[in-house]
C-alpha cells in the first residue's frame, strides 16, 4: 500500500484570503483532516462555479463526511451534518482546540489496543470525549485503506492497515479558526431545518457494495429517500453520486439536471478497481 505521509502539524494555513506578500506566507491548500471513502476533493473545480453564484448563502451538507467539498468551497457560514456521531465529535473537538496526547504508532499492537479502547468508550457512552476524538483520528489514519466501518453493535471494526509511513498530526490549531464559523450536527438529514438563504450540497455514499459508514449502513432505500428529500427543497441544490444506471434513472425522474464528469477514486479494497469513475452532478435551482 502507498505511503500516507501528509502532516497537518507542518502545514500553516492562511484563512484571510489576502494575497501572500512573500514565499514564507504562501497559502497552502486546505486538505481534509481525515481519509474518507468517496471524498469529493477532485470534484470541487466542477462545483465551484455553481457555488459562486450563491456564495453568500449558508452551505448545508446533510451528509458531510470528510469535508473535502466544504474545505474546497470555504463558505463563511455552514451547517454540516452526518449520521456518524464519532465523525461529528471529532470536528466539534477540533473546533474546541483539540490536542493529541495519546500514543500514535503505526504498529499492529498499538492499533488494536487503541481500537479496543475506542470501542470501550463507545460501550461506556463516553464517545463524545476528547480522547474518543483523538482515537477516531488515529484509527482513521492507521486502519486498512482509510475505511470507516462499524458493525451492527456500533463498534469500529476496520482491521490494521499496511502503510509504510504515517506522519500523524498532533496540532489541529490551524483548522480551529475555520471550523469555529461552521455548525456541526449529527442525525438524520431529514431533521435539518433548511433556511431560504441555504445552498444544499448532498453527497450520499456511492451506490456501490460497501456502504457501512455507520452502524445502520446506507441502503438503496436510503439513496431514494435522500434524493427525494433533496428534490423537494425550494432552495438551490446539488447532489452527486457514482453514475450507476439506477442512480441516473432516479435523479432524472426527480427532475434534476444532470452532468456527467470523470473523477478519480482512490479508496477501494481491490487495488485494480481504483481509478477514474463517472460521477453524476444533479442540479436544481442553481
Amino acid at each position: 500500500m502507498e505511503d500516507y505521509s501528509h502532516s497537518l502539524s507542518q502545514t500553516k494555513l492562511n484563512f484571510s484570503g489576502d494575497t501572500p506578500t512573500d514565499k514564507s506566507k504562501e497559502e497552502v491548500k486546505i486538505r481534509p483532516l481525515l481519509k474518507w471513502a468517496g471524498g469529493k476533493r477532485w470534484l470541487v473545480p466542477h462545483l465551484e462555479p455553481l457555488w459562486q453564484k450563491h456564495s453568500k448563502s449558508r452551505l448545508v451538507e446533510p451528509l458531510c463526511g470528510g469535508l473535502a467539498v466544504t474545505f474546497g468551497l470555504r463558505p463563511n457560514k455552514a451547517l454540516l451534518n452526518d449520521v456518524n456521531p464519532h465523525l461529528i465529535n471529532f470536528y466539534n473537538q477540533v473546533r474546541s482546540e483539540l490536542g493529541v496526547d495519546i500514543t500514535m504508532e503505526n504498529s499492529k499492537e498499538s492499533y488494536y489496543k487503541n481500537r479496543q479502547r475506542f470501542n470501550d468508550l463507545v460501550k461506556e457512552g463516553k464517545w463524545k470525549s476528547k480522547e474518543a476524538a483523538q482515537l477516531f483520528y488515529y484509527l482513521n489514519h492507521t486502519g486498512y485503506n482509510g475505511l470507516c466501518r462499524f458493525n451492527s453493535s456500533g463498534l469500529f471494526n476496520v482491521p490494521f492497515g499496511r502503510y509504510k509511513t504515517i506522519n500523524y498530526a498532533t496540532d489541529f490549531s490551524d483548522y480551529t479558526q475555520l471550523l469555529k464559523n461552521w455548525k456541526f450536527s449529527s442525525g438524520d438529514f431529514s431533521t435539518l431545518k433548511i433556511r431560504q438563504d441555504d445552498f444544499i450540497y448532498v453527497d450520499p455514499p456511492y451506490d456501490v457494495e460497501f456502504r457501512q459508514y455507520s452502524a445502520d449502513g446506507f441502503t438503496w432505500q436510503d439513496q431514494e429517500r435522500v434524493a427525494r428529500w433533496t428534490a423537494e427543497l425550494s432552495v438551490p441544490t446539488v447532489i452527486t453520486n457514482q453514475a450507476t444506471d439506477r442512480i441516473l434513472k432516479l435523479y432524472k425522474k426527480l427532475g434534476f439536471s444532470l452532468r456527467i464528469v470523470k473523477v478519480p477514486r482512490f479508496i477501494n479494497c481491490v487495488g485494480t478497481k481504483r481509478g477514474p469513475v463517472n460521477e453524476v452532478i444533479g442540479m436544481k435551482g442553481v
